[in-house]
């Protein structure tokens, strides 16, 4: 051990965990049956647990799925050098929910049930009858997803480590093995209920922690005065560094942390899988309630770390460090469950979109359209993840940390407009579908490296707008759908 073990802060995180577990043996029960029915029918309850999600878990799941590391630990690690300023924009996530179930809603789950898909890429497959584009695609999942899990679990871990005082080595399996069992004996019910208890647990914590922050420093007005003490820039829209946040860039993060959501398949998943039209109102409500909840506290508190808790080696450490400073112990140790709930929720629902692209896309789809020992399959292929994931997080590649680097906005190009102009656009076909995934990932990963700020903005929103260019210009130029399409989407 490199240092002391916090027992007392770790005792409500092992507690945490064994509901975890219990939610994850409960879940294996609809499991289990499902395994006798085999074939489409299994994973129909493995991939989307029957779609029978009612409107607060559907909410619970898609917020505690979208939000990750990066919510609890780098926005307000940013926030704490920035200011307010990053705060503010931080709350162009706030209605990702809405966009989510708004713009897929009523009519993508609809066809979902029509053409009986369990993936995103089973929607697209029946959409653009594409063997090669299914192969691409699931493939890419694959590919990106590895290492945004991998990544997710190592900075899950090294909060382990920093917390609770255990070694990195000891972290990776108690956290790695307790997400892979529950993932692999429950399937997405499992997910959906630990995602639901997550979000529960990361709404209270966060709740806590914000108020005995205001509390500790006498009042939002004491602290802000303080803020401005501290550097005027912390209190300005554009932050401590006026040419990093402008209004152009402001203004196109919004695209990648809002519109452009909708492209990511853990998040468009969810919007397959609830049981009615309450459903998908009551998940819109509360996921935009939730989300707005969570985002504000996290990097409010990051914000007044800056006043409270000054001279933090690495803005990173401002939500851990700020917890145990202001709780006991064992209640840190509660509260610090909120961050974790975050990344075991995103590397959960990451995990069974993996399952779902090389089980339902590749052995269902092309290898043995027969679907014989789809359970067995299945069982193996998220061993064999779970072990590559934690191999790599042992050691992580330098091709990882690449892949990870691109792999959201790899995802969203090469997602999105197949998917939004495969539900509204009847002219949308195979080869602009093609022309779009390839010259959304190329242009990304190209204005990444040789023009980050492309006229001043993230290089997603230059992306997203060339590859909607390139697919409606190259549909419009080829020929129709098939009429046999249009029949099976639109009825007419």
């Amino acid at each position: 051990m490199a240092e002391e073990v916090r027992f007392d802060a770790l005792i409500p995180l092992i507690i945490y965990f064994i509901i975890i577990y219990i939610i994850g043996f409960i879940s294996m029960r609809y499991v289990y049956r499902a395994t006798k029915r085999e074939g489409k029918g299994f994973l129909k309850e493995y991939l989307m647990s029957d779609r029978n999600l009612n409107g607060f878990v559907l909410a619970m799941t898609l917020v505690a799925t979208y939000l990750s590391a990066g919510s609890f630990i780098g926005g307000p690690g940013t926030a704490y050098t920035y200011g307010l300023a990053w705060v503010f924009l931080a709350m162009a996530q706030m209605p990702t929910g809405y966009f989510t179930l708004g713009v897929l809603g009523k009519k993508f789950a609809i066809i979902a049930r029509k053409i009986n898909a369990v993936t995103i890429t089973d929607f697209l497959k029946e959409r653009y009858e594409s063997k090669l584009l299914v192969v691409i695609v699931s493939l890419s999942v694959v590919f990106f997803l590895l290492a945004a899990m991998t990544a997710q679990v190592i900075g899950a871990v090294r909060l382990l480590e920093g917390a609770l005082g255990i070694s990195y080595e000891v972290g990776l399996i108690f956290f790695a093995f307790t997400i892979l069992i529950y993932t692999i004996i429950g399937g997405f019910r499992a997910v959906a209920l630990t995602d639901t208890l997550q979000g529960i647990v990361m709404t209270v914590g966060v709740s806590a922690v914000i108020f005995a922050a205001i509390s500790a420093g006498g009042g939002i007005n004491n602290i802000i005065q303080d803020m401005y003490k501290l550097d005027p820039g912390m209190i300005s829209p554009y932050g401590t560094d006026p040419e990093f946040l402008t209004i152009a860039y402001v203004t196109s993060f919004w695209v990648l942390v809002g519109f452009g959501v909708v492209g990511l398949p853990r998040v468009a998943t969810r919007a397959m899988s609830y049981k009615d039209s309450k459903s998908l109102k009551d998940a819109i409500i509360y996921g935009t309630i939730i989300t707005m909840i969570l985002l504000l506290g996290m990097h409010l508190l990051g914000a007044f770390g800056a006043v409270l808790l000054p001279g933090i080696e690495s803005g990173d450490l401002v939500v851990p460090k700020l917890t145990t400073h202001l709780f006991p112990n064992w209640i840190a140790g509660l509260i610090l469950a909120g961050p974790l709930a975050a990344v075991m929720s995103s590397i959960d629902s990451q995990l069974l979109v993996g399952l779902g692209a090389i089980v339902n896309d590749v052995y269902a789809n092309i290898i043995n359209p027969k679907l014989q020992r789809t359970s067995l399959i299945t069982f193996l292929s998220a061993i064999i993840m779970g072990a590559v994931v934690f191999i790599m997080a042992f050691d992580p590649p330098d091709l990882m940390v690449w892949l990870n680097l691109y792999a959201a906005g790899g995802l969203k190009a090469t997602f999105l407009w197949p998917i939004v102009l495969g539900i509204y656009w009847k002219r949308a076909n195979t080869k602009g579908a093609y022309t779009s995934i390839i010259l959304g990932v190329l242009s990304f990963i190209l204005f990444d490296i040789y023009w980050p700020t492309p006229l001043g903005m993230h290089p997603i929103v230059l992306t997203l707008v060339l590859s909607l260019a390139g697919f409606v210009i190259v549909s419009l130029l080829t020929e129709k759908p098939p009429a046999r399409v249009i029949q099976k989407f639109w009825g007419v």
